[in-house]
């Protein structure tokens, strides 16, 4: 798809990284990251295994805490407000900040209930209001028309496409401004995959979107802007390089990058 050349002047900052250390326990994996995630853009995350991608992504709404103790050292901004400040509400920073991962990680419920569920955690609200809540984030995820006569079967009966898009409009159904993907094609064949990427152009119009992905091609049909990572000398995971997409596909600043979109490393 032809992308619109992109003037800087232009863009606003949805998410501002500054400085960041990320720790696993005693463990660094990330060091030193500063970037900027820019507002109603598609930002793709690319690198060898390891080096830090999904690390960084699960840092941008503090999910990474649910997994393990970890430390942060540096500022993540999100419209001006530090993430990590101590009185940040978590659940409200990952509905504004929401997620989808690399499989399908839907509920054992319905479809229905599946896109209802953090509408209903959120507070109280109207089942008319729940229904066209549901209906709108599904359409808006291009689900509609293939489940809208079995809203209430199991979500697990559906193929591993129509699951991950189906996550996809859970996280829209409490509308988020920003959503944060982390390889979210790579268990699907390449027609849903071309069904996640379409969706993803779609989506832009509302939402600032960042990826993670091993795949070079989905990066440059995507995204707006690419940040390279790479590991150092004593693996921890670093930003070396970011930029326009066509920049960083046509003539990288860096050797490390243009090796790795080349193929002669990663």
């Amino acid at each position: 798809m032809h992308k619109q050349p992109i003037t800087m002047s232009q863009l606003s900052t949805a998410i501002k990284v500054s400085n960041l250390n990320f720790y696993y326990g005693k463990n660094k994996a990330l060091a030193g990251v500063s970037m900027d995630i820019y507002k109603n853009k598609i930002t793709a995350i690319i690198g060898p295994s390891g080096c830090g991608k999904s690390t960084f992504i699960k840092s941008l709404n503090r999910i990474s805490e649910l997994e393990t103790e970890v430390k942060i050292e540096g500022k993540v901004e999100f419209f001006g407000q530090n993430i990590y400040e101590r009185r940040v509400n978590l659940n409200r920073l990952r509905r504004k900040i929401g997620m989808v991962f690399q499989k399908p990680n839907l509920f054992p419920m319905s479809i229905y209930d599946n896109v209802a569920y953090g509408v209903r955690i959120a507070g109280w609200r109207p089942r008319t209001e729940i229904d066209e809540i549901v209906e709108s984030a599904i359409k808006n995820a291009a689900l509609w028309n293939e489940v809208k006569d079995k809203l209430h079967t199991s979500a697990l009966g559906l193929s591993g496409g129509q699951q991950q898009r189906l996550c996809i409009a859970r996280a829209l159904a409490v509308k988020p401004k920003v959503l944060l993907m982390d390889e979210p094609c790579s268990a699907l064949d390449p027609i849903a995959t071309t069904k996640i990427e379409q969706l993803i152009h779609t989506l832009q119009n509302n939402l600032t979107i960042a990826i993670v992905t091993h795949n070079m091609q989905q990066a440059a049909r995507v995204s707006d802007f690419t940040a390279f990572f790479n590991t150092d000398e004593s693996r921890v995971g670093q930003m070396v390089e970011f930029g326009a997409t066509t920049q960083i596909f046509s003539k990288a600043l860096d050797e490390r990058t243009r090796d790795y979109i080349s193929g002669r490393f990663g």
